[in-house]
């Protein structure tokens, strides 16, 4: 049977720079610059995080789990080989890599991205999950325009951060991700849908907001770099039209002393924390500062 590597709470391979080395914040820090884009447009993108090497070594990774009946399938949150109900726009989502994969696991406590969220979430950043977002050649479906803590309301306060890291070069033409500057300062929207209609989001916004839809800001980066966002940042992604994939691995984390505000498990298959229990334990480690 396959470990599930949830049970190891640091890195086990040596992908990555250790979190816990010298030179680290200086390495991989935002500038005053930076951090202040991400404060006036919700997000900050064009952050390199991985190297050609470790790339390869997530893609490899990656490549195995198309097979619904790899071994480690039990341990996904979630796994969807086609998020979308139009089987011609495919979508493959999947929650719960780091569990499998040992680069996966590993790129948690990556520092490229750690160092940057504990400046973005102004503390200690805690683990709330993963993601796999994948869009094949030609038939790629679309990511509806949404916000992302419109799905996490089970936990609060708001401190939460989206790191969104590109496999592949992302470009228009192969549905890279599309932002809404300063939509941030919106309020909590409904849930339209994450699949199949990109409009779906339409029937909740009001003429002005809906006006600026039509401007989005196309977030086209080289593989390996990352975007960050506010959750309640209104971000969305097209189809894939052209002849290469477009495959991202994306981090979620929250500021430590976030806490669950249901009695029911926070993601599928694991234990409840308790309604007013803060995150913890098992499935939601420190990543930042390591001790």
């Amino acid at each position: 049977m396959t470990i599930d590597l949830s049970q190891h709470h640091g890195p086990i391979g040596d992908w990555f720079d250790r979190p816990d080395a010298a030179g680290v914040l200086e390495k991989y820090s935002l500038t005053d610059e930076q951090i202040e884009s991400y404060r006036t447009n919700g997000y900050v993108a064009g952050i390199r995080v991985l190297d050609d090497d470790q790339i390869e070594a997530l893609c490899d990774e990656l490549f195995g789990f198309y097979e619904p009946g790899h071994p480690g399938h039990e341990y996904w949150y979630e796994y969807h080989t086609n998020e979308s109900p139009d089987p011609d726009q495919v979508l493959f989502h999947a929650l719960g890599a780091w569990r499998i994969g040992p680069a996966f696991h590993d790129i948690l406590w990556n520092p490229a991205w750690t160092v940057p969220a504990s400046q973005l979430l102004g503390g200690t950043v805690r683990f709330w999950h993963d993601q796999l977002f994948c869009k094949p050649p030609r038939h790629g479906g679309v990511v509806a325009w949404h916000q992302d803590y419109s799905y996490w309301t089970r936990t609060a306060p708001l401190a939460h951060l989206t790191c969104w890291i590109g496999l592949d070069e992302s470009t228009t033409e192969n549905g890279c991700l599309e932002y809404i500057p300063g939509s941030h300062l919106w309020e909590l929207l409904p849930i339209t849908g994450l699949a199949g209609d990109m409009d779906a989001i339409r029937k909740v916004l009001s003429e002005e907001q809906w006006e600026q839809l039509q401007s989005p800001v196309k977030i086209e980066l080289k593989s390996g770099e990352a975007a960050f966002h506010h959750p309640l940042l209104i971000h969305g992604s097209r189809q894939n039209r052209s002849d290469r994939p477009r495959r991202a691995v994306v981090l979620n984390a929250v500021k430590d002393g976030v806490c669950s505000q249901v009695d029911e498990p926070l993601l599928e298959g694991t234990p409840a924390l308790g309604k007013g229990t803060p995150l913890g334990g098992q499935f939601y480690p420190v990543l930042f500062p390591w001790p």
